[in-house]
């Protein structure tokens, strides 16, 4: 049996490999970082105990489930990890011997942990602190009151560091930074792939630092060396590279201009 509700994704990015689930599985926290492989979930609640599996996302806050009859559900990760604890449910049970209240639908109590869940970490630890223990964290050793640093402050630097990544195609450019390869779980050889550096979106012009793109035969016509300047038409995309610190991934590029250094 099935929750009879669903909430159906429109549109979503589909996993296209095993490595690709298992690196968003570890970026949600559902995965430890030395997994190899991924595991059995659980969708949990409303008398259900379902195996499920993440096939895709809509962004970075939604996991796209499918159950066995094949039916898609939106999920915040963080909720969908709290199902995977075997203790999970139990505050429910505990909540139904009270004195009667309304029943909590299946999504009200989705919503109420996926807002839970996005609560900034600093907020929600401010919450979770006695008071007092907040009174002796801003006193001195003198006793004498410490100003707390401003809030805002930090909340400026947080949204500063978040990049917007257009969702059609763009003009960019980038320098080619290295080559090298990465594995395939699904082939006897790995896949190779070509790391840029100084990657910008022209218009509008946003510095993007480094991104990574598969080496194709389109890209190999143009026989690159490490230092070579390239503008080109591409949609860029939030994702790591396996093994490498490089945040951007540069899919199907088109138009490739190689420019002069």
């Amino acid at each position: 049996m099935v929750q009879a509700f669903v909430i159906a994704p429109g549109t979503y990015t589909a996993f296209e490999s095993e490595s690709e689930l298992i690196d968003k599985c570890k970026e949600w926290g559902l995965l430890s970082e030395k997994a190899a492989k991924t595991k059995t979930f659980y969708y949990k609640g409303s008398g259900l105990n379902v195996v499920c599996s993440i096939v895709g996302y809509v962004d970075k806050m939604t996991a796209v489930i499918e159950f066995e009859d094949k039916r898609q559900h939106c999920i915040h990760p963080s909720y969908l990890k709290e199902m995977q604890a075997s203790s999970f449910g139990q505050r429910f049970i505990s909540a139904a011997e009270e004195p009667a209240e309304p029943e909590a639908s299946a999504v009200a109590e989705e919503q109420q942990d996926t807002a839970a869940a996005e609560l900034p970490a600093s907020q929600a630890a401010e919450a979770e602190a006695p008071a007092e223990d907040v009174a002796k964290s801003e006193e001195g050793t003198n006793g004498e009151t410490q100003a707390a640093e401003p809030p805002k402050a930090k909340a400026k630097k947080e949204k500063a560091a978040k990049i917007q990544l257009p969702e059609e195609k763009v003009k960019m450019t980038a320098t080619v930074k290295e080559f090298t390869t990465v594995p395939n779980h699904f082939s006897d050889t790995d896949d190779e792939v070509v790391i840029y550096e100084e990657v910008s979106i022209t218009e509008p012009e946003t510095a993007l630092g480094e991104a990574w793109s598969s080496y194709s035969a389109t890209l190999k016509k143009l026989e690159l060396e490490v230092g070579d300047i390239l503008t080109f038409e591409a949609k860029v995309v939030a994702k790591k590279l396996t093994k490498h610190p490089v945040p951007y991934k540069i899919n199907n590029p088109a138009k490739l201009q190689k420019q002069d250094a």
